[in-house]
Formats: structure tokens, sequence, C-alpha cells
């Protein structure tokens, strides 16, 4: 009679996990330290039972990080992965030093060169992805994470979920709608398959919201945002806001929101543009070749001020929902357009199946309820950002009042 194999053994968990990070729609990152060592690392715990057909996403992600981890200063590391009976375990690098955007504004200035800085090594870390046929398709700001406190920390891409390894050189390969409806490129709209040129124009979008506050699509709906990103709807306006920003980086930006994805530049490409490219020539630092601007004041100041104006108009469209008897909706008060935000993505050209929705952001949440959300927005008389020219401070502090005014009479009828 043939001896029985081995049971398998149960390992004891090597970590004990702490304090939560972060936590997502079927998963949820905690700080952990490994009990032998006392090292501090990052665990993104996955339920397996709300991840019941998705698994592949998770086994995905592990290879991604798998072919990459240790390969790159700027990319997160996996140090360990395991399951138990109810949840899977990536141990990763333990980022302490913030999301991007949150150390932009702790800063006491903020120069172009600054931009330049966060996005060579961004570029650099796409470059390797790249090179190893990897896409990461969910570039944002939220996605890039200082690994410490410190000054001269090194920046991460992190969050490999939708990312995609790739054969060789092949374009149409990837046509699953995926990723964060503000920083999508038109070809995953139109679903006509896409590649490696997606994180460059995610990459433009991210450079534009860096010199300036907001992104280079925000709308009031989806609808518009979408629209605008199909034909590349966007301008450095108002001049108030630009004026301290070079020619050269307007030019990298443009190179980078190109709609034709072949026209578009490599991430090689960008890395040589001379507004990124290192070199010992000093770099135009405004449309004039003036003194240096400090960005800081308009950037933090613009972010606020559309979160806090996005915020009232959610609250606005969720009392007219309410009213109207549409049952219960969410209110996060932020766009597709900024760090934080939980937004549904914008209606398809063609209605994608729900098992091609492959990790569109926020699919389901506030907007998917049809047409009142936008009607309530035109009765308000609300002057969105349209054709992406921005607003001036006059603007939205008037929007405000109106916003504001409109609250105060709804209460007021109840």
């Amino acid at each position: 009679m043939a001896a029985k194999p081995p049971s398998a053994q149960v390992q004891p968990c090597r970590y004990k996990t702490g304090k939560t990070l972060g936590a997502g729609s079927y998963s949820v990152v905690k700080e952990c330290v490994h009990i032998d060592t006392g090292r501090y690392y990052a665990a993104k715990v996955i339920n397996k039972r709300l991840m019941a057909g998705r698994e592949h996403m998770v086994r995905n992600e592990i290879a991604v990080l798998k072919k990459v981890s240790m390969g790159h200063q700027n990319i997160l590391t996996l140090v360990d992965y395991f399951e138990t009976m109810n949840n899977l375990y990536l141990v990763t690098d333990l980022a302490l030093g913030g999301e991007l955007f949150d150390r932009i504004c702790r800063k006491g200035s903020y120069y172009e060169s600054d931009a330049a800085d966060l996005m060579r090594a961004t570029l650099s870390a796409v470059a390797y992805l790249h090179d190893h046929g990897i896409v990461h398709r969910d570039l944002k700001p939220e996605n890039l994470l200082f690994r410490t406190p410190e000054d001269n920390a090194d920046l991460l891409i992190a969050d490999f979920g939708l990312s995609r390894i790739m054969d060789e050189e092949q374009f149409h390969v990837l046509t699953t709608t995926c990723g964060t409806p503000g920083y999508m490129a038109p070809e995953i709209f139109k679903k006509t398959g896409h590649g490696k040129p997606v994180d460059i124009w995610a990459i433009g979008v991210i450079t534009y919201f860096l010199l300036c506050g907001y992104t280079p699509f925000d709308r009031d709906s989806n609808l518009e945002e979408m629209q605008a990103i199909l034909v590349a709807d966007y301008s450095f306006t108002p001049i108030e806001y630009w004026r301290g920003v070079s020619n050269t980086a307007r030019e990298f930006i443009r190179r980078c929101l190109t709609t034709d994805p072949h026209s578009r530049m490599t991430a090689h490409e960008a890395l040589n543009h001379p507004w990124i490219k290192e070199d010992d020539e000093p770099k135009e630092e405004s449309v004039g070749g003036g003194e240096k601007v400090d960005l800081l004041p308009t950037v933090r100041k613009n972010f606020n001020a559309r979160v806090k104006l996005h915020a009232a108009i959610d609250t606005i469209r969720a009392i007219n929902q309410l009213r109207a008897g549409q049952g219960v909706v969410q209110m996060n008060g932020a766009r597709s357009g900024e760090p934080a935000r939980g937004t549904p993505g914008p209606p398809l050209p063609a209605q994608p199946k729900a098992d091609e929705m492959e990790g569109v952001e926020g699919t389901g949440q506030l907007g998917s309820a049809g047409g009142q959300p936008q009607e309530a927005a035109e009765k308000m008389d609300i002057d969105s950002r349209g054709h992406g020219r921005g607003q001036t401070e006059e603007q939205i502090k008037e929007q405000e009042r109106k916003i504001k005014a409109t609250m105060q009479g709804l209460w007021g009828k109840r």
C-alpha cells in the first residue's frame, strides 16, 4: 500500500497587523510588523469572499510585483505573499512619506522644477515597467507614494491591481475598461485596444494637475468629462494660474495628451524631453523666462476650492435625488479629477458588459441614477469649468454663494 503524502503543515503567521492605512471595495491595507525581525511593512489584506470571480486580478498583481520587485528604486517592492482560509495577503514596503499631493501641500514652497523632478522619477519607473512588458493602467497622484518623510525620499509607484503583463510589442491586447475616469486615455473609452501609451496619457494629466491644482478634463458630469477626453479638449487657462509655468512644460503636456496613442511620446522619449531631462543647462521656469515662481499658493488654493465646490454640488444633487424619491445615495465630495475621490466611471460609447468593467473606480456610486443630478445642477445655474478653461476665484465664490442660497432654500421647504 502506497504511503500517504505528508499533510500540509499549518504555518504560524509571521506578521502582526496594526492600524489601517487604507481600504478599497474588497481589500484593506494595514500596517504590519514581522514578528521575528521587528521590521514594519504594509499588508494588503484581500477578502476572498468579496473577490469571488475576480481572483485573476490578485494573481495578476502578484505576478506583476514579482516580476518588477527589487528592480527599480521607484517601484514598490513585494516582500511576501500568502493566504489563509479567508484572506489573501500581499506584504510590501511601508511607504511612510505619504501621498504625492499631500507631500506637496506640506512644503513651504513648490516650483516647476520640483514638479519636473517628481515626473522624472515617475517616468523612470514607468519606462522600467514598459521595458519589462508591463502597463500600469492606473497612474494617478494617490498611487504615487514617498518611501520616507525625508525631503530626498524616493517616490514610489504603487497599486498594481490593474496592471497587465504584455507580450513583446503587442499593442491591441487590452480592451477592458479600467482605471480612474479623469486619468483614462481616449482609447480606453473607445475600446479599440490599448497598451503602454495609456500610462503616458496619465503622466500628462498628472503633470497638468501638479502645475495648477486641477485636472485638464475636470467637468461637472462624467459624460462631459469623457467627451472632453475623447477630443483632448483642454487649455492652459485661466492665464493667472499658468503665468508662472514655462512653455517647455506646456509642450511636454501636449506631447503626452495627444489623442492618437501612436503619436504619443514613449516613456523613454518623455525622459529625454527638455523639461524632464537632467542636464547642466538652466531650465526655463516661466513663460517670460523671468524669476522662478512659487506655484504652491495657486496649486493649493485651486485644489482646496474645487474640493469644497464639488462637495457642495454633490450635496445639492443628493438632496434633489432624495426629494425625488430616488433612494439613498453616497456623498463623498470628490471628483474623478481629484486625489482620494470615488466618483463613477463616465458612460461609455459602447456600454460594456459587467465582466468587462475590470476596475473602473467608483462604479455604481453617485451619478448612476440617471439624468436627475445633471438637471439639478442646471437648475442651480452652476457654471462648470467647461472646455477646461478653469475658473477665477471670483467665479468660484459666486458659485459657492449660489449653492449656499439653494441649500438654504431646499432645507427651508422641508
